[in-house]
């Protein structure tokens, strides 16, 4: 081997060992979503992240998934002949619905999500927020009733702490659950910064089916990195739009409640989350308070 190859490999070695090293034991939360999960079993489309979650448990992390499933919940309603509705993004729903929302999250995405986990080689269990009440919900208020759709109330962490110290990766399903006991579809966006900011996570991470925040130039460039109060201005500019915006969201309210940092990145990229754990310049977009 050409020395200069060897030095430098040894040089990239030194430094994912160093950053490996300072991660042991710390937890990671990763928002799963929807649009990244193929129409048929719920897997990962084209991306490795069943593969990095159990690498990095393997490694003294403590990863947490949560996710959501929409497009999955969307078909569902088809096939049973309702139509969805949604308003400004929430979709509308109604006690039929709520059924289908939790068979689908709650059942077959889930579990789905946790079999992979262990035919990866890691050990899995898969919760809804309703288990252990992990995530308290109240109904989302607005001028139109939108029937279940919640918003996040308080978190219990105390399920998820008790599943990952015992060597589990805890699969969430973002479903809320009221203090009479009802269920809430959540925005499974701001139900995951909510968890991270509750388990005092040293990363927020939001896998995507984008690569990252983009700059809205010419080119589409993605913002490496973006401090919370550019988010902000983005927002308003609307340089940051649509689908983008509860990402943010969600990301800008984990960094108000102490989470160190959050990220946005493609879900399509190999190996995305390791990349962005483990080297110098990461992928996607990094946000800082």
């Amino acid at each position: 081997m050409d020395t200069l190859v060897s030095t430098t490999l040894g040089t990239s070695l030194a430094q994912t060992l160093r950053y490996v090293n300072a991660w042991k034991s710390k937890t990671v939360v990763v928002k799963y979503g929807g649009s990244l999960m193929s129409p048929e079993d719920a897997s990962p489309a084209g991306d490795t992240l069943i593969e990095d979650l159990v690498l990095l448990k393997g490694i003294g992390v403590d990863p947490v998934l949560i996710h959501g499933g929409g497009p999955e919940i969307t078909r569902m309603l088809d096939r049973l002949g309702k139509r969805s509705r949604f308003v400004n993004g929430l979709r509308v729903t109604d006690d039929e619905t709520m059924d289908v929302v939790e068979m689908v999250l709650a059942g077959r995405a889930n579990k789905a999500l946790v079999s992979m986990i262990v035919a990866a080689g890691g050990s899995a269990v898969g919760v809804s927020g309703k288990d252990g009440k992990v995530l308290q919900a109240r109904k989302l208020p607005g001028p139109e009733d939108l029937g279940h759709v919640g918003e996040i109330d308080a978190v219990d962490p105390t399920l998820i702490k008790l599943l990952s110290g015992n060597g589990y990766i805890p699969v969430v399903a973002s479903i809320g659950i009221g203090a009479d006991g009802r269920s809430f579809n959540l925005n499974a966006d701001h139900a995951a910064g909510a968890l991270a900011a509750a388990l005092g996570a040293s990363k927020f991470i939001l896998l995507t089916d984008v690569p990252g925040v983009l700059a809205g130039g010419e080119g589409d460039e993605v913002l490496s990195t973006l401090q919370a109060n550019d988010a902000r201005r983005l927002i308003r500019e609307g340089v940051i739009a649509r689908g983008m915006i509860p990402k943010v969201e969600a990301c800008l309210a984990a960094l108000a409640a102490g989470v160190p940092t959050a990220h946005i990145i493609g879900g399509r990229t190999p190996h995305a989350l390791l990349v962005e754990l483990f080297t110098q310049e990461g992928v996607g977009t990094m946000m800082t308070p």
